[in-house]
């Protein structure tokens, strides 16, 4: 199991039954359902995440924080239970450590903007690498362009790891202030050792920033003991919705930093022209929340912990196994990344010279759903001399039936670009 992780396996997934819980998923025969494998990009929502957003709306509405009337505490308390949800998912017991962001993307900009503008000066380095998503790649370089700092990068060997080496000749020359990585990469599937990462840049004086937005979802963690100083995630990339996500952080550091962005919620005290600032999470919270957003992550962390997360691990890695084996047979195939014992549930790929765009195409015919293009990872993309690739991704609710279904729908792609795919 990962770094932080405490849970063991305590059952057996069984995904097709899950599927039953997912209402888009829960649809026609065999035959003529969807095949889902794209949720690296973002999940299927259960029944629970749903009814848990219905019943707010329903029957607790109202603003938080602000109200003394008893629906506005329904609301409030909906609103910080979520945030104990989510706390307790991964293993956190100060919930002031949990700040409520739209996004993993909002969560590293937020350290960037916040922790980086306070601590960033000319001659510090971030430190980060070549297979990152632009989400944490794109916040570094305007955090450099306002402070002076620079970003160097760690590479990759030939079987898509991290160079461990150049990772420790950076942090040898005593510059990098921050090391920003991500868990597991969203293209090649690879889990970065990042227990050892945090290790040695800790020893070396610098912080790190961990982007668990491909890990959160399919591996059980504990934050404190993993040890990150900071640690970012979307909600609907874990079965649930769409403008919800965490930023979790040390305490010491959180009380330290600035606030993001100013206005209601935010503030302690105002005056014409001074303000000071609420504690944390508030502190980085400001305006109105998307309350029903937190809430439906709430519960999408509730019902992942039900399945148990220890077991939703083990099942990907069986189902990504198998893919990853019988994807290699193909003739003309090229599979990017490590091999399925330092992978996640994703695999990328390409076949022959057929395009990408014209693969997914077909096999949106054949009701497969995967990606296709650069996956927001254009400089990873133009290290290996490649424009775009196929992306199949696996979750909860995908099981080997799916696996072979997207094998069947392949052999229409080699019947129609025969020429292309020819080895």
């Amino acid at each position: 199991m990962n770094a932080g992780a405490t849970e063991t396996v305590t059952q057996h997934l069984d995904a097709e039954a899950l599927r039953r819980e997912f209402p888009l998923l829960a649809q026609p025969p065999e035959g003529a359902r969807t095949i889902y494998l794209d949720s690296a990009a973002s999940s299927q929502k259960p029944e629970a995440v749903l009814a848990a957003m219905d019943r707010y709306y329903r029957e607790d509405y109202a603003n938080v924080h602000r109200g003394v009337y008893k629906l506005a505490e329904r609301s409030t308390e909906a609103y910080e239970q979520a945030r104990r949800s989510v706390a307790r998912f991964f293993g956190v017991d100060d919930e002031g450590q949990v700040i409520f962001v739209r996004n993993t993307t909002e969560a590293i900009n937020l350290v960037a903007l916040s922790w980086g503008g306070a601590n960033l000066g000319p001659g510090d380095v971030i430190l980060t690498s070549i297979m990152e998503h632009h989400s944490n790649l794109v916040p570094w370089q305007l955090a450099c362009e306002r402070t002076g700092a620079r970003l160097e990068f760690v590479g990759i060997d030939a079987n898509g790891c991290l160079r461990m080496e150049e990772l420790a000749e950076h942090l040898a020359e005593g510059y990098v202030k921050l090391v920003a990585l991500a868990h597991v990469s969203n293209m090649l599937g690879t889990v970065n050792p990042v227990d050892e990462i945090i290790r040695q840049a800790h020893e070396a004086g610098a912080l790190v920033l961990i982007d668990g937005a491909q890990a959160a979802p399919h591996m059980p963690l504990n934050l404190p003991e993993l040890g990150a100083d900071f640690y970012a995630c979307s909600a609907h990339k874990m079965c649930g919705p769409m403008g919800a996500g965490m930023l979790y952080g040390r305490r010491e550091l959180l009380e330290a930093m600035p606030p993001y962005m100013g206005g209601g919620e935010m503030i302690r005290i105002v005056e014409l022209r001074h303000s000071t600032w609420a504690d944390i999470p508030q502190k980085f919270e400001a305006g109105t929340p998307s309350v029903a957003d937190a809430v439906g992550f709430g519960a999408a962390c509730d019902f992942l912990s039900s399945v148990s997360m220890a077991a939703i691990h083990e099942h990907e890695w069986r189902l990504t196994a198998y893919a990853y084996a019988q994807l290699q047979e193909l003739p003309g195939i090229t599979i990017y990344g490590p091999g399925p014992e330092a992978r996640g549930g994703v695999i990328s790929f390409n076949i022959g010279r057929v395009h990408p765009h014209d693969m997914a195409t077909v096999l949106d015919g054949e009701h497969i759903a995967v990606r296709a293009g650069h996956h927001c990872t254009q400089p990873l993309h133009a290290a290996l001399d490649l424009v775009a690739s196929v992306r199949a991704s696996f979750y909860l609710y995908n099981d080997v039936t799916d696996v072979d279904r997207l094998l069947g729908a392949l052999e229409r792609v080699y019947e129609i670009f025969d020429q292309e795919t020819a080895v």
